[in-house]
């Protein structure tokens, strides 16, 4: 199967035939590949909806479910993953777009899905507010919004409405949403770079990175400070989501499938997780050298850090290589509610929000014990399985109902002629 980058370089010139026939040669299958269209790469849904859970519950006061997810054993979280998947699954959708339509139709539709993130950025930063809000005046406790961060809302109103439209004032867990918008609208000039030089791209995108880090380049939130996710160096990921969608990881199935490599990236996993135990028993410290301390700290979420980086590079070769996409547990009815979330990622992570701020102020308000910890914690990700359901139900209903709406038009054109 031809990736996208194979026919968006155009069809290949013929070779001439064999004197005699070849034995043939052994391949590899393909680290990634791509389904052909219609079909949905269910890797991608999957972690794609374990990020959104794992942000979930992240955002949630610290509790018995914190301690599975993967920020307390690493240094990288479901963040990576979100970013990673976005740019694979934009480039995918929109590299194809873009083969078929040409550059100006293709912008168009990436132009069209950033409005629409927008747009849900905007209705959701409003509904927090009002739920926020709301909450502390009722309970007589302004504390929340301190916390939630919110207060300078209240001061000045109108002058923050117009930062956070522009996108450089936001609440407490609404970081995500923005990077993806900035990204987004990024997109036309990286698939149409890709087009061109993948590698080159992808090298450019690194450059950027260092840049960043070497000349501290961030941009500034209001009122004060710099975005959580800053997006000069946080398109390196997103940069190579899409550069392996367009070919990367086919090209990279040697090394990926390579013993080396698998050992390296479970020596490098079992090094952090040894490093994230020292953060939560300090009597563990004296493992770490002084020096490699001094080099390490801090590892940086808002730049992207290195380490980061790495960590994720490792757990994604190690997901790759031992989870191929026919892989029967994909079809498995106890992932399908992973799946499904993760097929309308923008909903449900909006949805995530939301129940985030619920679950806080119940813990605070009713009980903080551990069993209303893990009830909330099961609840929420009850209601994001619920809902994604419920959405994809209606698409598929949508879907069913078109045809027959369509030959009902025509009928009635047919008759009225």
């Amino acid at each position: 199967m031809t990736s996208i980058a194979d026919r968006l370089a155009g069809p290949t010139v013929p070779e001439a035939p064999a004197l005699a026939p070849a034995a043939p040669a052994a391949t590899a299958a393909p680290a990634i590949s791509f389904p052909p269209a219609g079909e949905r790469e269910l890797r991608l849904d999957l972690f794609r909806g374990l990020a959104l859970w794992l942000i979930f519950i992240d955002h949630l006061p610290p509790n018995l479910l914190t301690w599975f997810t993967i920020r307390n054993y690493g240094f990288s979280d479901a963040t990576e993953i979100f970013i990673f998947i976005s740019g694979y699954t934009a480039a995918f959708v929109y590299g194809r777009a873009m083969q078929d339509s040409g550059f100006v139709v293709a912008t168009a539709r990436i132009l069209r899905r950033v409005w629409q993130i927008y747009v849900a950025h905007v209705f959701l930063f409003t509904i927090f507010l009002a739920e926020i809000s709301y909450v502390a005046t009722s309970f007589e406790n302004p504390l929340y919004t301190e916390e939630m961060g919110i207060m300078d809302f209240l001061k000045q109103p109108d002058v923050t409405i117009v930062q956070a439209l522009i996108l450089r004032f936001r609440p407490v867990n609404m970081d995500v949403l923005p990077l993806y918008i900035v990204l987004m609208l990024f997109l036309p000039l990286i698939l149409w770079l890709m087009r061109w030089k993948p590698d080159l791209t992808l090298g450019l995108s690194a450059v950027i990175y260092a840049v960043t880090w070497e000349f501290d380049l961030y941009l500034s939130a209001y009122p004060n400070g710099f975005w959580a996710f800053n997006p000069l160096a946080w398109q390196l990921l997103f940069v190579f989501g899409a550069w392996c969608a367009l070919g990367g990881a086919r090209r990279m199935t040697r090394i990926l499938n390579s013993p080396v490599t698998l050992w390296i990236s479970a020596a490098y996993l079992l090094a952090a997780f040894i490093v994230t135990l020292t953060w939560y028993i300090p009597q563990l410290g004296h493992l770490l050298p002084r020096r490699l301390e001094q080099w390490m700290y801090p590892i940086d979420k808002t730049d992207l850090d290195v380490l980061r980086f790495a960590h994720f590079l490792a757990l994604a070769a190690l997901t790759v290589h031992y989870l191929p996409r026919d892989w029967p547990g994909l079809k498995s009815r106890w992932l399908k509610p992973l799946i499904v979330c993760g097929q309308h990622s923008l909903e449900i992570f909006c949805l995530g929000v939301f129940l985030a701020f619920a679950g806080h102020f119940i813990l605070a308000e009713v009980s903080g014990g551990a069993a209303m910890h893990a009830l909330i914690s099961l609840s929420g990700i009850l209601i994001m399985w619920g809902v994604a359901s419920l959405i994809s139900w209606y698409k598929n209903v949508a879907d069913k109902s078109a045809p027959r709406k369509a030959a009902l038009a025509n009928a009635d054109l047919a008759g009225g002629g």
